[in-house]
């Protein structure tokens, strides 16, 4: 099984998620990590287990990696095992008007997952959002290790 870790990263946040994802995913999978800048849209189609990360970026994930995965041709990622993260700020600790606005437009794994079961993909995990402590971060060192954790659940699930 082949599986891709593909994400885009502002502040180096969500690279630092991603990569606790891939080093153990690749314990069990031929597996590459691949920020989006890099990937090519034929490299989806050797893929059969594919996680996809953003930062939450007005309760969206970044535009241009949201652009990628909507360009992808409809049922390109039929039979293919998803799972979508981001990164995003820690809702409980905002003031009430910015809790309100992030529990209205919600965060990027949400988005990114329905467009990945809209092209096909089978989604085998809820989406998971890891904390920064600031818009630039850092990661708590927890959230590094939560990753991880998440990403064991996501092996014995594909």
């Amino acid at each position: 099984m082949k599986a891709l870790v593909l994400y885009d990263s502002t502040y180096g946040n969500t690279a630092t998620i991603a990569k606790a994802i891939y080093k153990v995913i690749a314990k069990k999978y031929d597996a590459v990590l691949v920020p989006f800048t890099d990937i090519r849209l034929s490299a989806f189609h050797e893929v059969d287990f594919l996680v996809v990360g953003s930062p939450t970026q007005g309760g969206r994930p970044t535009k241009a990696l949201e652009g990628l995965l909507k360009r992808l041709p409809s049922e390109s990622l039929k039979n293919v095992r998803v799972a979508a993260f981001d990164t995003r700020l820690d809702v409980k600790s905002q003031t009430f008007l910015l809790r309100l606005v992030m529990n209205t437009i919600h965060y990027a794994a949400g988005k990114i997952a329905h467009i990945l079961v809209s092209k096909g993909g089978k989604l085998i995990a809820k989406p998971q959002g890891f904390i920064v402590k600031d818009t630039k971060g850092p990661l708590p060192d927890e959230e590094i290790a939560r990753a991880g954790r998440w990403a064991e659940k996501l092996v014995l699930l594909s």
